[in-house]
């Protein structure tokens, strides 16, 4: 990101979307996180986000990664008064073994507040996530789409890739591709710009033979 995203993500105006809006929504799409969970947020930035994850999601721990290291300093600091509930890391989520040492299956939910699209190959950054959730799993995000970053106000003040970005049924259509479950557990606001929606990796089949 550049100084001006950097300045907007960190913003009040930032905080109270993800706040008063995101989160909300997302609730009402997907419910919270079951009890105990652990839970992996990419992108963490500043540690809000956490924060949201752990109050209003109910998720019992956090591990929550960035690629920045001063970002991950900042979500430190904000986040120090939750003591081993919250683990943090500097790293990149197409790599999660070498991020966290994430295992498969290591995690109840996972949550991206709007980093995917930062991500030039997303669809690498979406397999890990479904590698990471276990079976029963759920997957949060929220996200902006080719049609936002094509605008002029994206491309004057901010530094996103160009090549290969989605749509929201793109994105939706990957993650089925993935082997998670989205139906219509998923939305898209302002002429299809912002995608936010729910997808869950399903429980194996019973084997009755």
């Amino acid at each position: 990101m550049n100084r001006v995203e950097t300045a907007l993500v960190n913003s009040p105006l930032r905080r109270a979307l993800q706040r008063f809006y995101e989160t909300p929504a997302l609730l009402r799409l997907g419910g919270m996180v079951a009890p105990g969970a652990r839970v992996l947020e990419v992108g963490c930035g500043a540690g809000y986000g956490t924060e949201l994850i752990l109050r209003r999601f109910g998720a019992a721990r956090v591990d929550a990664i960035d690629l920045d290291p001063q970002m991950v300093a900042r979500a430190g600091r904000r986040l120090a008064g939750h003591g081993d509930r919250v683990r943090l890391a500097a790293g990149d989520m197409t790599d999660l073994r070498a991020a966290l040492d994430a295992q498969d299956g290591d995690y109840d939910a996972v949550f991206d507040f709007a980093i995917i699209h930062h991500v030039p190959d997303w669809p690498a950054a979406l397999a890990e996530i479904a590698r990471v959730l276990r079976p029963g799993g759920r997957f949060y995000f929220d996200e902006v789409t080719a049609a936002a970053l094509a605008t002029r106000g994206y491309r004057w003040l901010f530094d996103h890739p160009t090549h290969d970005r989605f749509t929201g049924a793109e994105f939706v259509a990957e993650l089925e591709r993935q082997g998670l479950r989205v139906g219509p557990r998923w939305l898209t606001r302002i002429h299809g710009h912002y995608l936010l929606g729910v997808a869950d990796r399903p429980q194996p089949t019973p084997d009755l033979s």
